[in-house]
C-alpha cells in the first residue's frame, strides 16, 4: 500500500471525485473498484501487465497503445466490443491504465458504452497526470482536426502514481512539463522551485478549481486550453512528430507575444513567457518547413474559434478567452517566432 499521498478533490457534487498523487498510490485500485460495486472490470492498459493492481474483481485486460495514431473512433469502437464480448454491464467498471491518448479514448468508450459506465484512470505519463486525466474531457482525433469528437465523462477516481514516472524517457518528461509550465499563466502560481510531486499537485488542484466552476467548457474552463491553439496546430502541422506538451510549450511562448502585439501586456510579462518555458528546458521555436499561412488555418479549426481566430490570452485581469483576434496580427507573430530544425 502507498505511503503518505496527496488527494485533491473534483467538487462536482455527486459526480465529485478525488485524485490521489504520490508513490504506490496505483495499490489503491481495489478499494476504489469495491467501492463502485463493480462485480467485473475491464482494464484497458498500454504498459506491462505488472504496471496495472488486480483490480480485486474478475477481469480482462484489453491492451492498447498510447499515440496519436490510435486515438481514433475505431480504436473506441474496438474497446466498446471488447466490453461487450466480456458481458461488462452498466453496474461494472473501466480501468485505463497509460498515458494521455490511453485515458482520452478509454474514457470515451466508458462514456459511451451502454450510455455511460463508471470509469477509473491510472495515469502513467506526466502529461496524462497533470492534465488529461483530471477534469472529464475525452475524445478522439478526426483527420480534420484533433479531439473534434468526445464527451464529458467524469472519472469515478484518478490514481497517479508518482512510481509510474521512474522509468520515462526524457521526451515524456518533456512532454509534460510543457503542461505544468502553462499552469504558470492561468493561476497555480510559480511552480518552478517546487519538488515534482507538489507540481503535480499544483497543476492539478488549480485544473480542479477550474473544472468544478465550469464542467463544460462555457466560460472559466477555456483557460486550460492556454497555448493549446497553436500547440494543437503544431501537431497537426508535423504529423504529430512535435509531441502535445512540446507544441504547448511553443504555443505559450506565442501567445505571450500575441498578447504584447496586442498590447495586452508589456514587454517585461512578454519575456516571462520565454524564461518560464525555458526554465523546464523546453521548446521555444517553431519547427522549420512549416508556413505561418498553414497553422492559421489549422488553428480556425480550434474548438474555441466560434468566432474567428480565438486564443486564451494574458492580460491585465490574467489569462482569458479573445475572440477574433485579426490574422494579420497572428502572422505578423507567428513570421517573427523563431524556428528551428526539431
Amino acid at each position: 500500500m502507498p505511503g503518505s499521498y496527496r488527494q485533491i478533490d473534483v467538487a462536482l457534487g455527486d459526480q465529485a471525485y478525488q485524485v490521489s498523487i504520490g508513490a504506490g498510490v496505483r495499490h489503491l485500485l481495489p478499494e476504489l473498484v469495491a467501492a463502485t460495486g463493480a462485480r467485473r472490470a475491464a482494464v484497458v492498459s498500454a504498459r506491462p501487465p505488472e504496471w496495472t493492481p488486480d483490480p480485486g474483481v474478475p477481469s480482462i485486460r484489453i491492451p492498447a497503445r498510447d499515440g496519436e495514431v490510435d486515438k481514433t473512433l475505431a480504436s473506441v469502437e474496438e474497446l466498446c466490443r471488447q466490453f461487450a464480448r466480456f458481458g461488462l454491464t452498466r453496474a461494472d467498471v473501466v480501468v485505463s491504465c497509460g498515458g494521455g491518448t490511453t485515458t482520452d479514448s478509454v474514457g470515451l468508450a466508458a462514456a459511451m458504452y451502454h450510455r455511460g459506465v463508471p470509469v477509473i484512470h491510472l495515469p502513467t505519463s506526466l502529461l496524462a497526470q497533470v492534465d488529461a486525466s483530471v477534469g472529464g474531457k475525452t475524445a478522439v482525433n478526426l483527420p480534420e482536426g484533433k479531439n473534434l469528437v468526445g464527451a464529458y465523462w467524469q472519472p469515478r477516481a484518478v490514481l497517479c502514481d508518482t512510481e509510474y514516472l521512474d522509468s520515462l524517457p526524457r521526451r515524456e518528461w518533456t512532454n509534460g512539463y510543457g503542461e505544468i509550465a502553462r499552469c504558470h499563466f492561468i493561476g497555480a502560481g510559480d511552480l518552478r522551485g517546487l519538488a515534482l510531486t507538489e507540481q503535480i499537485a499544483a497543476s492539478v488542484s488549480r485544473k480542479a478549481e477550474i473544472v468544478a466552476a465550469d464542467e463544460r467548457d462555457t466560460g472559466l474552463r477555456h483557460l486550460l486550453n492556454y497555448g493549446h491553439t497553436l500547440g494543437h496546430a503544431l501537431e497537426r502541422a508535423t504529423d504529430f512528430a512535435m509531441r502535445h506538451g512540446e507544441g504547448v510549450a511553443v504555443g505559450t511562448v506565442f501567445v505571450g507575444r500575441l498578447a504584447g502585439a496586442l498590447g495586452r501586456i508589456g514587454a517585461e510579462r512578454v519575456a516571462e513567457h520565454l524564461d518560464v518555458v525555458r526554465h523546464y528546458d523546453l521548446p521555444t521555436a517553431l519547427p522549420e518547413g512549416v508556413r505561418a499561412t498553414d497553422l492559421v488555418a489549422l488553428m480556425r479549426l480550434d474548438k474555441k474559434a466560434t468566432n474567428g481566430l480565438s486564443f486564451v490570452l494574458d492580460g491585465p485581469a490574467g489569462a482569458e478567452l479573445v475572440q477574433d483576434v485579426p490574422e494579420e496580427t497572428v502572422l505578423d507573430t507567428l513570421e517573427a517566432m523563431p524556428r528551428r530544425r526539431y
